[in-house]
């Protein structure tokens, strides 16, 4: 299924999980951590567990999306209570905040298997997407993720603000709208460790939703430059994370004749079509493309 759109929902406001399923998202993500005050997060828990019962149907056939839940810290002692309140639920995965490196998951994982195996889920069936930047020490280790023992791994993604109050920051994007060093260095060091691991690479959330031109045009540069979803906020911003995810008929058309050009001739190294020169990189993302189709 597509992953592009991942939307947070608070855990602690019935009313916006009751109406989150009907907002196009490809992956619900139910916040335990920022989005729930302290006194708050027992009820939230609760409420979390009960929303993914509801929707646990969709395991079963043609969901509509997919049902994951960020909790808190593993550097907090709430961590564990967050996932014995969820999992009897068979969340699809778990948002990790603030990680600070593969062995920290590690951790984690094997947390995740006792619980899996306590309420007959499938072993190693539920995922992990840490946000790697939340920390000047952690941004500085994202590239170990690449070659890390971590099997539950679905992707990578990152966050600007805690990183950005960790260093002291006053800014985050230059006068033309583009990420400064800084944030431009983190967020290539994300997609080059996904890639180099093969697990999604999740671009970080554009925070004014209202903001709707500029989010189009960052979504699209987004997907250009190789990421394969973004998170998002506010429900205004799913359709147009959608559409700047979703390769455009040209875009397929020319997959799929790349496909089959090689298709055609099995033991060609290159081709050409339309003019230009076609080698086997091209081939790779022609197939990853059309893959992402199905």
């Amino acid at each position: 299924m597509a992953m592009r759109s991942w939307l947070f929902v608070p855990g602690d406001s019935e009313a916006k999980l009751n109406k989150v399923a009907g907002f196009g998202a490809d992956v619900v993500i139910v916040d335990l951590e920022d989005a729930v005050a302290p006194a708050a997060k027992p009820a939230a828990r609760e409420l979390a567990r009960g929303w993914l019962d509801a929707h646990r149907t969709q395991l079963l056939a043609g969901r509509a999306f997919a049902r994951w839940v960020r909790i808190n810290a593993l550097d907090t002692p709430l961590w564990r209570e967050d996932l014995a309140a969820v999992m009897p639920g068979w969340p699809d995965g778990v948002m990790v905040p603030k990680a600070s490196g593969p062995e920290q998951l590690q951790l984690l994982s094997a947390e995740i298997m006792q619980l899996e195996q306590r309420h007959g889920i499938e072993i190693g069936t539920t995922r992990i997407l840490p946000l790697v930047s939340e920390t000047p020490a952690a941004a500085l280790g994202i590239a170990a993720y690449a070659n890390a023992a971590l099997p539950r791994l679905a992707g990578l993604t990152w966050g600007a603000e805690d990183l950005s109050a960790a260093i002291g920051a006053h800014r985050k994007r230059d006068d033309r709208g583009g990420w400064t060093d800084t944030f431009r260095y983190v967020r290539a060091q994300v997609l080059l460790a996904a890639h180099a691991r093969g697990v999604m690479a999740i671009d970080t959330l554009h925070s004014d939703f209202r903001d709707t031109e500029n989010l189009q045009r960052i979504a699209a540069e987004s997907y250009g430059d190789g990421f394969s979803g973004m998170l998002a906020i506010h429900p205004s911003q799913v359709p147009i994370i959608n559409t700047a995810f979703s390769p455009g008929e040209e875009e397929i058309t020319r997959a799929r004749a790349i496909v089959a050009a090689f298709r055609a001739n099995p033991g060609a190294g290159a081709l050409q079509i339309e003019g230009q020169m076609i080698d086997q990189p091209h081939l790779e993302q022609a197939r990853r493309l059309l893959a992402r189709l199905s």
